[in-house]
């Protein structure tokens, strides 16, 4: 990891897969070759480099498709499409149906986060999301998805979140997939999405639920470390980058 970071020239460091195990050596990483380093390219557990490259405001990094998706993904694909011009520093611009979680607004602030599980284990580490937040006065939009996570783990996940004041902090929420995340009926909230959404009622900041990114195979790029817009309204919901 050292070595692709101080690569110069590279134009990029594109992930082979999740990457388990990146919160064992993070800590260790040259934070000197940040500012230089590789755009880094990948989703899931690479999160943990995603936290890294913002608590750090370094260079933006691409939260999206990693080498398989790529290999395997058909021509067609809309994701794949969408991963070229993000390579290529495009601008990103998504309309969405509107969802009944939404919550209506309009917010701007650098985009970070990623994987919940992830983020969920470096709380209380110098890595964590509040230190992401301090590092960027401009204001943070909270991007966050998962997969196989049960119900009850995904509620007691987002209330860490809401008691270290996390979610009292950004200016704007964006929930993307949560694949095989089965709704459990013993729940005080019916679905996955309205416990994410009662987790944050107390705060009046736009929330957009649904948004194509995860580990699905319409994993559409997003720029983390870098300025979004997000707007909801009763109609539709937009996610710009530029």
């Amino acid at each position: 990891m050292q070595t692709a970071l101080k690569d110069t020239s590279a134009d990029a460091i594109l992930c082979a897969r999740g990457g388990y195990g990146l919160q064992r050596i993070i800590s260790r990483v040259n934070l000197a070759l940040l500012n230089k380093a590789p755009l880094i390219i990948g989703f899931s557990d690479i999160t943990a480099l995603h936290q890294l490259y913002a608590l750090h405001n370094s260079p933006y990094t691409i939260h999206g498709l990693m080498c398989k998706h790529i290999a395997t993904l058909p021509e067609e694909n809309y994701a794949l499409q969408l991963f070229r011009k993000a390579l290529a520093r495009e601008p990103l611009i998504y309309k969405l149906p509107d969802n009944t979680c939404n919550r209506t607004g309009e917010a701007n602030g650098t985009l970070v986060g990623g994987n919940l599980s992830v983020l969920y284990g470096l709380q209380g580490t110098p890595f964590d999301l509040n230190h992401v937040i301090d590092a960027h006065p401009e204001g943070v939009i909270l991007f966050i998805e998962d997969i196989g996570e049960r119900h009850y783990h995904i509620d007691r996940m987002m209330n860490n979140l809401r008691m270290s004041g996390v979610l009292a902090r950004i200016k704007g929420l964006v929930v993307g997939q949560f694949t095989d995340c089965d709704n459990d009926p013993s729940m005080n909230c019916e679905t996955v999405y309205s416990t994410i959404r009662e987790a944050v009622d107390q705060y009046d900041y736009p929330i957009l639920f649904d948004f194509p990114a995860g580990h699905v195979l319409d994993n559409r790029p997003l720029y983390l470390n870098r300025n979004a817009h997000i707007s909801c309204s009763q109609r539709e919901a937009t996610l710009q980058q530029s």
